[in-house]
């Protein structure tokens, strides 16, 4: 499952774009310096019903911004892409 897909799915879940969450993150302190995955995995869980994949593909996101490595670009794989840069604002908004 590629990244993207796993934020889709977390939009699905949660009825909140990749963005909104980021910001509920921030709110909670879970982009504060020393913050552990673990915490983000514990939130997930608890107020969302999801596991440790989705929670890590989030922390990704959380921690390192929506660029990925191009080396899934266009590769027609499982973890494939369309672009180097995860779209955070919403399904519907999503560029074909």
């Amino acid at each position: 499952m590629s990244f993207q897909a796993y934020l889709d799915t977390i939009e699905d879940r949660t009825g909140m774009t990749p963005r909104e969450l980021l910001a509920v993150a921030h709110e909670k302190g879970l982009d504060a310096p020393g913050t552990k995955a673990g915490q983000v995995v514990a939130w997930f869980a608890e107020e969302h019903g999801l596991g440790r994949g989705h929670a890590m593909a989030f922390w990704r996101v959380l921690t390192q911004g929506p660029t990925i490595s191009g080396k899934y670009v266009g590769t027609g794989g499982t973890h494939a892409h369309a672009s180097d840069t995860l779209w955070l604002d919403g399904k519907a908004t999503k560029p074909s």
